[in-house]
Order: structure tokens, then C-alpha cells, then sequence
């Protein structure tokens, strides 16, 4: 990617794109959609969500294009200590670039400022590949979900111990 990769934290104006993207990468993977993100209708005012104390929403751009997302959201019920890796999506385009890599970074780094000791992520068989990367950067599955996320459809839990 020849482009500059410009990442921020969200802004109303992106909602409508991200929202777009993040539904695009689960029709590109056929991945299910009850009871996910895709169905959310928070998905569609990400920046409201994200007002939320203790959660941050990263955005990557290329010439104000949205190409992904990931955060960081404490979600109801969790542990304490404990905060959900969310929104993590990155379109074709983009993958294979080191976006992902430097959403991580961020992440980690941000979860720390606000005094998290782990990061609990949940996803979908169908994106096996992410899992992969997830088990690379340290994260474990677990057998049963942490926390109220309302994803029913989600059937992969992992942690992370930052701290």
C-alpha cells in the first residue's frame, strides 16, 4: 500500500462508512450474522458507543476512506480489570499491510493508560485466519464467554493477561 494509513479515534463522520466495511468483511467471509455486530444497531453510531468511559474506537484511513477499525470497550459483566477487544475488522484492501499489527499495538498501549490487566476478544470460526493471529499475539481460548456482549452468535472466546 503505497497510501499513508492514517489512524484516529472515531468521529461522527465515520460512522456510515465504518458501519459499511465492517458489514462488507462479514459478506466477503460469509461469516453468520445473527447475533453479531452485523445486526447491531449500535453498529451504525459506533461514535456514540464509543463515547464511553474507559473504551476508545481506532480508525484507520486512506485519503479519508475508511479501510478498518479496532477498540476497546468495557463491556458489561466482565471481570474487573477485564475489557473487550472489539470492532476489530480491517477491509481486502488493507489486509496484509500491518494495519492490523499497529491496531494491536494501539490497543495494548491504550488498555494500559486506562488500567486494564486483560483483554477478552470474542469471534466467529469463519474468521479462522484473525484467530490465528490472535493465538500469535498471546491470546488463549476459552470454553464459555466472559461478559454481556449481546453476541449470542459469537462462539470463540479468548483472553489476554497485559499486566
Amino acid at each position: 500500500m503505497d497510501k499513508e494509513v492514517i489512524i484516529t479515534t472515531i468521529q461522527a463522520a465515520d460512522d456510515s462508512a465504518l458501519a459499511s466495511m465492517i458489514r462488507g468483511v462479514f459478506d466477503e467471509y460469509k461469516a453468520p450474522t445473527e447475533g453479531t455486530v452485523y445486526v447491531d444497531p449500535t453498529t451504525d453510531h459506533l461514535s456514540k458507543v464509543f463515547d464511553a468511559k474507559g473504551s476508545v474506537l481506532f480508525v484507520a484511513k486512506i485519503e479519508d476512506r475508511v479501510i478498518g477499525s479496532c477498540g476497546l470497550y468495557p463491556t458489561e459483566g466482565l471481570p474487573e480489570g477485564h475489557v473487550e477487544l472489539v470492532k476489530f475488522y480491517i477491509s481486502k484492501e488493507a489486509r496484509g499491510t500491518g494495519v492490523g499489527r499497529l491496531f494491536m499495538e494501539k490497543c495494548y498501549e491504550q488498555a494500559e493508560k486506562f488500567g486494564y490487566t486483560h483483554i477478552y476478544l470474542e469471534s466467529l470460526p469463519a474468521f479462522g485466519k484473525a484467530i490465528s493471529i490472535y493465538e500469535k499475539q498471546g491470546f488463549e481460548q476459552l470454553s464459555a464467554p466472559l461478559g454481556n456482549s449481546g453476541h449470542t452468535g459469537c462462539d470463540i472466546w479468548m483472553l489476554k493477561k497485559i499486566i
